[in-house]
C-alpha cells in the first residue's frame, strides 16, 4: 500500500517559532506574538485538523506533548520516525540539537496498545555524533509500490545516510538538490516533502527548483516509469506549502490529497481538477503552525504502516 488510514499526530504544548531550526529553514516568519498565544493558536489549529481528518474516518492518533523537555517543533513527528508494514520502525538523526528531544519510547507503547505490532526499531540516530542528519520522511519521500524512495541532498539530508537507508529497507535512490530563492542567492530547500508530494497515482512537485537539468530529467523519468501524473507547481506556490501534501484513506477505502488552506488557495483552478480526478481534496487551516514552524500538513503526520498484531 502507498497510502495509509492511520496517523501519528502529535498535540503541542510549547508551540513557537524554532530559532535552531530557523537557521536553514527559509519558510519560517517571526510573529509578532507571544510565545502562548502562538502555541494557544497551534493548538487550535492542530485540534480543528485532526478533527478535519477524523469526519473523514481516517484513524488519527494523538499523543499529548510534555512541557518538558523543550520540544517547540514536536508537532512535526514524521521527521524523527518512519513506521513501515514489515513491522521495522526507523528513528532518524535531527540537524536541531531541541528537535532530538522529541524522540520518545512511549509512543511505541501507544502505538503496540493500539493494536499494532513493531518487530525492530532501526536507529540511525548515532549520526548525530558525526554531524551527519537524515529527517525521517520530510528528507525521504518513499514510493512504497515502486521501492523508490526520493531524497532532495541538504544540511539535513546527509547522502551516505540515505543510501544506507535505502539499503536497510530495499529501496532504489532517487538524489538530487533542490533549491530556493533566498534574498537573490540559491540555497537548498531544507526538506524533499516541501518541494514533492508523492501520492498512488500522481505527484505534486516544484521542478523549477531542481536546477540541475540532468537531475530534473531523472527524478521526472523515475515518476513517468512508474505512471505518475505530473502536477507540477510554482517556487511561490511550494512557498505557500503546495507542495506539503499526503494522501490518506478515509472511511470505506475513499482517498483524500491532505493540504493547508493557504495550500489549497494558491492553486490554480486546473492545478486542483487535477487532483480532484484522482481523490477529493481535504484542507484545513494551518496559518500559524506554517509561519512560525515552516511546515504544514504533511509535516504533522507520521504515516503507521505497522501490521496488526
Amino acid at each position: 500500500m502507498q497510502i495509509t488510514n492511520t496517523i501519528l499526530m502529535i498535540r503541542p504544548v510549547s508551540f513557537r517559532m524554532n530559532e535552531q531550526t530557523a537557521v536553514n529553514n527559509y519558510f519560517m516568519e517571526d510573529i509578532d506574538l507571544k510565545n502562548q498565544e502562538i502555541n494557544q493558536k497551534a493548538q487550535e489549529e492542530f485540534d480543528a485538523f485532526v478533527s478535519a481528518l477524523k469526519n473523514k474516518g481516517v484513524n488519527v492518533i494523538v499523543i499529548e506533548d510534555t512541557k518538558e523537555p523543550d520540544t517547540p517543533d514536536s508537532i512535526f513527528p514524521n521527521n524523527w520516525i518512519s513506521f513501515h508494514s514489515n513491522g521495522v520502525v526507523g528513528v532518524y538523526p535531527m540537524f536541531a540539537e531541541n528537535r532530538r528531544n522529541e524522540r520518545r519510547e512511549d509512543i511505541f507503547l501507544t502505538l503496540e496498545e493500539n493494536g499494532f505490532k513493531i518487530n525492530e526499531v532501526i536507529d540511525y540516530t548515532s549520526a548525530e555524533d558525526e554531524g551527519l542528519f537524515l529527517e525521517g520522511t520530510g528528507s525521504i519521500l518513499i514510493d512504497r509500490v515502486n521501492k523508490k524512495a526520493y531524497c532532495a541532498l541538504s544540511q539535513r539530508a546527509n547522502e551516505d545516510l540515505f543510501i544506507e537507508f535505502c539499503e536497510d529497507f530495499d529501496f532504489f535512490p532517487v538524489i538530487f538538490t533542490a533549491n530556493q530563492s533566498v534574498d537573490g542567492k540559491r540555497l537548498p530547500i531544507y526538506h524533499t516533502n516541501v518541494m514533492m508530494a508523492l501520492a498512488e497515482n500522481f505527484v505534486v512537485i516544484c521542478t523549477d527548483s531542481i536546477d540541475d537539468k540532468k537531475e530534473r530529467k531523472n527524478v521526472l523519468d523515475h515518476l513517468k516509469i512508474d505512471g505518475k501524473e505530473i502536477i507540477t507547481i510554482t517556487e511561490k506556490q511550494m512557498h505557500h506549502f503546495a507542495g506539503n501534501m499526503l494522501q490518506v484513506l478515509g472511511s470505506e477505502g475513499q482517498k483524500y490529497m491532505v493540504m493547508s488552506t493557504a495550500a489549497f488557495n494558491s492553486l490554480t483552478p486546473k492545478q486542483i481538477a487535477q487532483i480532484e480526478n484522482h481523490c477529493p481534496i481535504l484542507h484545513s487551516s494551518l496559518d500559524t503552525i506554517e509561519t512560525c514552524g515552516g511546515g504544514s500538513a504533511r509535516c504533522m503526520m507520521a504515516e503507521v504502516f505497522l501490521p496488526k498484531s
